[in-house]
């Protein structure tokens, strides 16, 4: 089954409930990404969540394998961010997020080090500033790699092995062929994992064409990706790749049977697919065309107990819909080993999915 996308930064722990909460500190972000769905809204919200509300979710944290501390808007910007990582840290579990690097400076970059946060990615769009800049808009690539550089010489500095540094590179047409560059580049910076993703959330007509999967020049894709994979075998980096030919996959990367999401409202969802902070229904593109999907939650955590919001109906269908896709895949696996039994699946026989998830492209296993 496809590795969670968390999973991959780190090693589980034995006996623990959960392997990752994402939570989100804010909505509030510096750029405009043209791939964000916030582009599409004008009254986008910019929310913090507040300490208390944060010390709230610690009780939890002894379960959870990692805290990622990321959800629609650039951590960074939260004025508790190294007071959330340090609390998150006395509870056991790994911390870190995924970030834009805008805001960094020597200071900030040595008290992150010194509050032993775990993993840091670095969002990149493009491995040349003129494809980067216009796409992730208000950002500078040369001043971000700069930023990354100043942490490896900071944590060589203080002695520190942590934080493990990656880069996340989100494919599109404008800048997959810019990949073999990046290896290169991660090469330089003494960056040892590159993680390459794909857009799965799809707001508007542009973004649905940049879409690198599914699309007739595949194999000019794949052959770009070959040389990648390639470049990073020779410098020893480790490269995630993402698949570019959908298919149905029993459960999704984000893993909702042991991954949640809480927004910085305090709600619970599966995923941050399935509850960004926009007007519901909000509008996703799916397969060339255009649908209406309601926001999901199944309660909130700053006012109910897990257990109870954990156990709520709706939310224990909702997983019980993979499980049964789960328990298909493992049939079909031990199918494997009877010629008799194999007859009786075809592809596509897996029990729906919940209904929100029939439009995601996460669904696809891309």
């Amino acid at each position: 089954m496809k590795k969670g996308f968390w999973q991959y930064f780190f090693q589980g722990s034995a006996g623990k409930d959960f392997s990752a909460w994402q939570v989100e500190l804010t909505s509030r972000c510096p750029l405009k990404c043209r791939m964000c769905n916030r582009v599409e809204y004008e009254e986008f919200p910019r929310k913090d969540m507040s300490l208390d509300n944060f010390k709230r979710l610690l009780p939890y944290f002894k379960d959870v394998e990692a805290v990622v501390l990321e959800g629609w808007g650039e951590s960074l910007l939260h004025k508790n961010l190294i007071e959330c990582i340090r609390l998150v840290k006395k509870e056991g579990p790994q911390v870190g997020f995924v970030t834009s690097g805008k805001g960094l400076n020597e200071t900030y970059i040595c008290e992150l080090i010194q509050a032993e946060v775990d993993f840091i990615g670095f969002s990149l769009a493009g491995a040349t500033s003129k494809t980067h800049d216009s796409i992730r808009v208000n950002s500078h690539l040369p001043t971000l790699l700069n930023n990354i550089q100043a942490f490896q010489e900071m944590k060589a500095r203080l002695k520190f092995p942590a934080p493990r540094l990656h880069i996340v590179y989100l494919l599109l047409k404008e800048n997959i062929r810019e990949v073999p560059l990046l290896i290169k580049i991660a090469q330089e910076l003494g960056i040892e994992e590159v993680v390459l993703i794909n857009l799965i959330h799809v707001t508007n007509a542009w973004q649905d064409e940049q879409k690198v999967f599914g699309h007739q020049g595949l194999k000019d894709f794949e052959k770009i990706l070959e040389e990648a994979k390639r470049k990073a075998g020779e410098h020893k980096i480790k490269l995630k790749l993402p698949s570019l030919s959908p298919g149905d996959v029993p459960v999704c990367a984000e893993n909702p049977l042991r991954n949640l999401y809480i927004s910085s409202d305090g709600e619970v969802s599966p995923c941050v697919y399935l509850n960004p902070p926009l007007p519901t229904p909000f509008k996703r593109f799916f397969q060339g065309k255009e649908f209406l999907v309601d926001r999901v939650n199944f309660g909130n955590l700053f006012r109910e107990p897990l257990q109870g919001i954990w156990n709520d109906r709706n939310y224990v269908e909702f997983r019980n819909c993979f499980e049964r896709r789960k328990k298909k895949y493992e049939e079909m696996a031990l199918s494997l080993l009877d010629p008799d039994k194999r007859k009786g699946f075809s592809e596509g026989c897996f029990p729906d999915p919940p209904e929100f998830c029939k439009t995601c492209h996460k669904i696809l296993g891309v």
